[in-house]
């Protein structure tokens, strides 16, 4: 039923839960959100965690709703308050991997780990077992066996009173179950007697520094705790997604967002089966439409899989594009001079990239790198050797142009990454050939595992290693961005809009969400620097003479960090000193996580200190210079993001102004009692200015959104609007079918002209009415001093 609110959401708000912000919690706040405008909320995962998980994404167990999270009575009171606040319900789930740090939580790992391969469970889980000589190889020990053992650090046990498993062995705080027949007659951490017992195991414990070389099992990434789901496997599909159809039987959820579905066998072929099993959970109630999302991220210019089962992505490339236009591309110049003066000579991104991404093949993949070779036919692999196929290998993933191909289709792509390979290794061109042909046969396994692999290591080598080396403005360093792309123009906007409309119109759009480098507000400060480059290179030399890590790019980053992140927050010592420490590890540049540098991070934590005590009225006057073009950016990104087509999703809490840099920073408590007493004050009539208080960004939002949900018949088209006038170039304007966005674009520059002068946006024939001011204008040129007279931005409907 095309008119029933939930058919597709006007727009959704991030909720994360956990257990300080449980679903009863979240379901004190769906009056506010209702009355904020809020169409659909949209939960981050609710089944069964890891203990003390504040993300979600660790599930131990699939077949429940997390204890911690409220359970299933919090389930069923969430969605009874949000049907009486009239929101329809959107929730995050985890098809591809599970957590495995304690073992004692999950029970089908648990089970795996106590039977081996005899398990009831062992198929669900993407275990290489000839290759673990029939164990699961743990890489979970602070030294080797033989050190640890030698310290009397692992103790073996029988089962205790009425137990009924089988004994277990404990490593510090880690327990794993013994083989049936397996366990001592007394506890004893005597190495020869409990090394005797690990030899009868089903798993094997390796220093964690082995990974690379003898881990037997998928993961999440680089993350070893999350282990891959065989979720291709239709019982393995139905065991971890009976408790999410539950809910889709019984009408608790209207929607679902994928996590990470490049992870997976075959995307494809999950949402093709997710369709059908919803579909089946419904029975008669096949109407209205369920609307599925997928945590797909795309490369500038790249389109999302046509013939997916979903109505879109959950929103980077549209943050790229609006970021982009409110960037001055005239910066670009005077910031790359900066940046090649800070390290000592110019950067090609793309050429940093594939040696991220190499690096990451060579490392922290290199697991994953095995696992390919060991698909290899017998004749070839003896051909090529290991070592030169593991190096032609990791060159192809290294040169692959995006998160993922899907084979059959996307053949053109791995062409693309043999040529490039080639190029860069001329020494390996035959085996890149090779290689390639046999990837591109998509029925065979060496193919589906390629294509699992080039996702992670283009996420670990671009978004945690390269974004946090190419500093020229780090605003443009955000998930499925591509920071040698500096700025989009207001007829390239428009073209990409037009684009979104027309092929994917109920799509999510995003501006901030848990995953983000740096919260909107943030980027929109920091964005501003490309309009004032010179005052910001002026600004970091004087930063970098007070204190320095000695590495001019990570310097930048982190007074850049520094600069978008300022406020009055008395916790923003603490939350600086996290991030830096974060993104020095990062982008293993002087320290890592693995082998951290304790001098080097000392000079990153003083770089922080220093913001606090001898720089900061430096930093004061940058941010004093910045702030106000920063909000102005901010309230243009917004109203972009919420009046543009597709599906807008507010992230928690920044309907005001936020100042989050990546996550845990993203997660931090949201006072919603604020946040409702500011509505109310705005609903009684307050006109509020653009300051500190983040109330003009909450009119923004709630006019937009109670629009929104209240004529969505205003929003079914894109019109660009022409703006006439010499500072033209400084607006943003378009019609979706009713409702009229307006907005202004590097306003640094547009003060610097002396305001709009004669500007005017061309407005359909009728009277206007601005849904934020109340200010009513006529049709045909509408000066901007008029119309943009008391905020940045306008969203006009019919007077009438």
């Amino acid at each position: 039923m095309a008119d029933d609110p939930r058919s597709a959401p006007a727009s959704t708000y991030r909720l994360q839960v956990r257990a300080s912000f449980d679903l009863d919690a979240a379901a004190a706040v769906t009056g506010y959100l209702h009355d904020l405008g809020v169409d659909w909320a949209y939960l981050s995962p609710i089944l069964q965690a890891a203990s003390g998980s504040d993300h979600g994404y660790d599930v131990v167990d699939p077949t429940r709703v997390d204890a911690d999270r409220g359970g299933p009575g919090g389930l069923s009171r969430f969605v009874a308050a949000a049907r009486d606040a009239g929101l329809g319900i959107l929730v995050d789930i985890v098809p591809n991997h599970q957590g495995v740090a304690d073992p004692t939580e999950n029970p089908w790992w648990w089970d795996v780990l106590t039977h081996g391969r005899a398990s009831r469970h062992a198929h669900a889980f993407d275990i290489d077992w000839e290759h673990g000589a029939e164990r699961v190889v743990l890489p979970v020990l602070g030294g080797t066996l033989d050190e640890v053992l030698g310290r009397g650090e692992i103790e073996v046990a029988p089962p205790e009173g009425d137990d009924d498993g089988f004994g277990t062995v404990r490593y510090y705080d880690l327990v794993l179950p013994l083989a049936p027949g397996t366990a001592p007659l007394r506890a004893t951490t005597d190495r020869l007697a409990v090394r005797d017992v690990l030899e009868r195991q089903h798993w094997r414990v390796t220093s964690w520094r082995r990974d690379a070389e003898e881990l037997n099992y998928r993961r999440f990434f680089t993350v070893t705790s999350l282990a891959g789901v065989r979720v291709e496997l239709p019982d393995v599909f139905a065991a971890s997604h009976g408790e999410i159809l539950r809910w889709v039987r019984e009408g608790f959820v209207d929607g679902l967002r994928i996590d990470h579905p490049d992870g997976l066998a075959d995307p494809g072929g999950y949402l093709d089966a997710l369709a059908a099993a919803v579909a089946e959970a419904r029975g008669a109630a096949s109407t209205p439409a369920f609307p599925v999302y997928v945590e797909k991220i795309l490369e500038p210019g790249e389109q999302l899989p046509g013939w997916w089962a979903t109505d879109g992505t959950t929103g980077y490339d549209a943050l790229g594009e609006i970021d982009r236009v409110l960037v001055d591309p005239a910066g670009a110049p005077a910031l790359t001079a900066l940046d090649e003066r800070l390290r000592g000579g110019p950067v090609d991104w793309h050429d940093m990239i594939a040696g991220t991404k190499r690096e990451i093949a060579d490392t922290s993949q290199a697991a994953e790198v095995g696992r390919l070779i060991r698909c290899l036919p017998d004749a070839v692999r003896a051909h090529l050797g290991d070592d030169r196929a593991r190096d032609a290998f990791a060159e192809l993933l290294a040169a692959f142009p995006v998160y993922r191909a899907y084979l059959p289709a996307g053949r053109e792509l791995l062409a693309d990454a043999v040529a490039t390979a080639s190029a860069r290794r001329p020494d390996l061109a035959d085996a890149l050939v090779v290689l390639a042909e046999l990837v591109a046969d998509a029925d065979a396994e060496l193919s589906r595992r390629f294509m699992q692999t080039t996702g992670p290591v283009t996420a670990k080598g671009v978004e945690d290693r390269a974004f946090y080396r190419y500093t020229r403005l780090s605003s443009l360093t955000e998930v499925g961005g591509d920071p040698s792309w500096f700025a989009l123009d207001v007829p390239g906007f428009h073209a990409a809009f037009t684009r979104r409309q027309g092929s994917w119109p109920h799509a999510l759009t995003a501006l901030t969400t848990h995953d983000t480098k740096r919260s909107e507000d943030v980027r929109a400060r920091l964005s501003v620097l490309a309009e004032i480059p010179d005052r910001w290179a002026a600004a970091l030399d004087a930063l970098r003479a007070t204190a320095s890590t000695g590495d001019g790019p990570l310097d930048a980053l982190l007074w850049q960090a520094v600069i978008g992140a300022w406020s009055d927050d008395p916790a923003l010592p603490e939350r600086l000193h996290a991030y830096a420490e974060k993104a020095a590890r990062e982008g293993d540049v002087g320290t890592s996580w693995t082998d951290p540098d304790e001098a080097f991070e000392a000079r990153v934590h003083g770089l922080v200190d220093a913001a606090f005590d001898a720089a900061r009225p430096t930093v004061e006057a940058l941010v004093a210079d910045v702030v106000d073009a920063g909000r102005s950016n901010s309230l243009s990104a917004k109203l972009l993001q919420l009046a543009g087509p597709g599906v807008p999703d507010v992230y928690q809490g920044t309907e005001l102004w936020d100042l989050s840099l990546v996550d845990p920073d993203n997660r931090r408590p949201v006072d919603v009692a604020g946040r409702r007493a500011l509505l109310a004050r705005l609903d009684d009539g307050w006109m509020p200015s653009v300051d500190d208080t983040g109330a003009a960004k909450l009119l923004v939002v709630s006019r937009t959104l109670r629009l929104r949900r209240a004529r969505p018949d205003l929003f079914t088209r894109y019109t660009p609007l022409p703006v006439v006038g010499a500072a033209s170039a400084h607006a943003v304007a378009f019609d979706r079918g009713g409702a009229i966005a307006v907005a202004t674009r590097l306003p640094v520059g547009l003060a610097a002209r002396g305001g709009w002068g004669e500007t005017a946006v061309m407005l359909p024939v009728g009277r206007w009415r601005d849904a934020f001011t109340g200010r009513e204008l006529a049709g045909g040129a509408a000066p901007l001093t008029v119309v943009l007279a008391d905020l940045p931005v306008a969203l006009l409907v019919a007077a009438d």
